[in-house]
């Protein structure tokens, strides 16, 4: 089949894309290729193809109905095929959406005398009218015309027409380009055409082991991938990305206790198990673990772990709970033996295979995260030593271990004060920032003309951790002076960051003993970290306001999602107030309890926007005043007083309002 045979039939909705195909992920390197092979005439593979009247999912927008008849679907080479469309018609093909685009390989330019191809680069191409954008090529938005009378404004017409209008057509005729096709019969069940799709995959290396499964499974469950996809996308926005892999890999570890045997997701008499599964996964388990990770390994972003593998043996444990929550113990156990996974690289190698025995261990043990704890230790010892970090630079493991440690201490950035727990916007993104500068390291022998030496400038006892401002107004200044400002600023900033605080180290001539300085801090106080993880603390410590909401609503707690204002019909409702004065009264005569403003009653953060917006001060100032007088006006002045305790928190960039209610003594309202 011609290759604008192929474009039209895209358009004209005859060739379609089956939804269990991946999205698009060829970046420009990959389409350069493929022009190039293009252009030179040299093999650019087959196509499978599959015309059918009962075609599964779509991808896209379309759907499928009888009256379209038999309906054309490449079931392998859509890569090839959608970069094709992207350059030869200069926009999406109608199977894909802006956001599903990760790569832009729009703007392919070639050089119309050597056929060189390049994306666009200013300072070459600008004034040079050999390079021409291919896609103003296939639209005829240039022709031959014009680029013979641009060559004549610069007296190259002579000397380059003929070999210019040769590769002019040359490129043109891409277009008339046959694409060899292997074909599906007609006569094929959707799972006989996905299992040819499988076969044909499987001996190359174009789909991993859980691609190949996902195309299995949308074969008997059409609307997986787009549910898993929404998911994903949530995660994402707390801060989480992950791939349609790890999905996959977290279904088979939840259904059949295995990293490796992707075949078992295969039939279709999974289907029913398989979403009753997601079901539970999507609504609490994959929550509910990062939530644990969040608030008990101090760990923000995907981009701080090294292999999210190691989450699939917690999310199964979590998974087999019977209420999907973990005791104290067993979430501190969990999470040491998740630090130990990262920091001696537990699945960065023979990932499938030692997820087998690491998931076994949840299945078999009565104590899995001792046991997958001491798995690690039969390869490397726990312990971290001085002479580990000397030379690793940040893409070390122990640099995210540092991280969680500074975290856990409340440690700030050097110069803003800022938690590094928090991105407080853009502008607040931590970046990790050398302490002793290196402009001035370099100047003084610490460059790549030595390597040794250029490690210990990179090595991560050479790194804080600022918020990016303050890491541009910090600029290349001296160290002693940087690091006295934060001492004096942030007293305790240093220490929180395990940062020798000994002035005479600080000197650029005592560089290297402040690197061996600081590995011995930090090796005493990562050791001792992650040996305490697990001791129990047997005193009673006040409960976070996020521990109180994962927990969810009991008899002493209740959750509201506003105050006065009517969420289902989006307005102000003031006799949504009384609500509140009726669950105060019910804690007081009972055994106290805490009202949450601003958490819907699964545990959403909602926060007070609404019910600010209804105040004439927009602010929690107003909003405590109004509250107290809502109390006042119902129970009196001595009840407010004595009675009930208002307080605001900031929870995932939101503010909420916790009432905290006493017990009556005399029950007399």
């Amino acid at each position: 089949m011609q290759i604008r045979q192929i474009i039209d039939k895209i358009d004209d909705n005859q060739i379609f894309i089956p939804a269990f195909q991946r999205e698009y992920v060829w970046k420009r390197a990959d389409v350069k290729a493929l022009f190039t092979s293009l252009i030179k005439r040299y093999p650019t593979g087959t196509l499978l193809t599959w015309e059918t009247t009962n075609p599964p999912e779509l991808k896209g927008q379309k759907k499928y109905t009888s009256a379209m008849g038999a309906v054309k679907l490449i079931l392998d080479g859509q890569q090839r095929i959608t970069s094709i469309y992207m350059i030869v018609k200069g926009k999406l093909p109608p199977y894909y959406t802006q956001p599903e685009i990760k790569n832009n390989v729009f703007g392919l330019h070639v050089n119309l005398e050597t056929l060189e191809l390049e994306y666009y680069k200013k300072q070459s191409m600008e004034s040079n009218p050999l390079w021409v954008n291919l896609t103003d090529i296939f639209q005829g938005v240039i022709k031959g015309s014009d680029i013979r009378k641009n060559l004549k404004a610069i007296g190259l017409l002579d000397q380059l027409e003929d070999v210019v209008d040769q590769n002019y057509e040359a490129i043109r005729s891409i277009l008339d380009r046959e694409f060899p096709e292997q074909i599906i019969p007609v006569s094929a069940s959707i799972k006989e055409a996905i299992d040819i799709f499988y076969i044909v995959n499987a001996s190359g290396v174009n789909l991993t082991d859980a691609e190949l499964a996902l195309a299995q499974i949308s074969g008997y469950w059409p609307e997986a991938r787009d549910l898993f996809k929404t998911k994903l996308f949530e995660l994402e926005q707390n801060g989480f990305v992950f791939k349609l892999d790890f999905i996959i890999y977290t279904l088979l570890g939840v259904m059949y206790s295995t990293g490796a045997e992707m075949r078992k997701l295969h039939s279709i008499e999974n289907r029913s198990k398989i979403k009753a599964v997601w079901k539970r996964l999507d609504k609490q388990i994959l929550d509910y673990v990062l939530n644990i990770l969040r608030t008990y390994a101090y760990v923000d972003h995907s981009d701080e772990i090294n292999s999210v593998f190691a989450l699939i043996p917690l999310i199964v444990y979590t998974y087999k709970k019977p209420n999907g929550q973990l005791t104290e113990i067993e979430i501190k156990k969990a999470v040491k033996w998740f630090y130990y996974s990262q920091l001696r690289q537990r699945y960065v190698s023979q990932t499938p295979q030692k997820l087998d025995k690491d998931l076994a261990t949840i299945n078999n043990s009565t104590q899995p995260f001792d046991d997958l704890l001491g798995l690690i230790e039969q390869e490397r010892s726990l312990t971290i030593t001085e002479s580990e970090f000397e030379g690793r630079d940040i893409r070390h493991p122990l640099f995210s271990l540092m991280r969680w440690y500074f975290k856990s201490k409340d440690a700030v950035c050097l110069t803003s004060g800022v938690s590094i727990r928090q991105n407080m916007g853009k502008k607040y993104v931590l970046e990790k920032d050398h302490i002793f500068p290196y402009a001035a390291l370099k100047k003084n022998g610490y460059d790549t003309t030595n390597r040794f030496k250029y490690a210990l400038a990179q090595e991560i006892t050479n790194r804080a951790i600022l918020s990016q401002i303050a890491n541009r107004g910090k600029s290349d200044q001296a160290t002693k002076v940087y690091l006295e400002e934060a001492k004096l600023r942030f007293p305790t900033s240093l220490s929180k960051q395990c940062i020798p605080e000994d002035p005479s180290l600080w000197g650029l001539s005592e560089f290297e003993k402040f690197l061996q300085e600081r590995r011995s801090i930090l090796s005493r106080e990562l050791n001792d970290f992650l040996e305490n993880i697990t001791k129990m603390d047997t005193t009673k410590a006040e409960v976070s306001i996020a521990d109180m909401i994962m927990e969810g609503e009991h008899e002493g707690l209740v959750f509201s999602s506003s105050l006065r204002w009517d969420t289902d019909d989006n307005c102000l409702d003031e006799s949504l107030e009384r609500s509140m004065l009726d669950t105060i009264a019910a804690f007081n005569d009972g055994d106290g309890g805490t009202l949450i403003i601003g958490v819907d009653i699964d545990g959403s953060i909602l926060g007070l926007e609404n019910d600010l917006s209804t105040l004439k001060s927009n602010d929690v100032d107003a909003y405590e005043l109004h509250l107290k007088k809502l109390v006042n006006d119902k129970f009196g002045v001595d009840f407010l007083s004595s009675n009930i305790r208002v307080d605001f928190h900031e929870v995932s960039d939101k503010t909420i309002c916790t009432i905290a209610v006493l017990k009556s003594i005399d029950k007399n309202l």
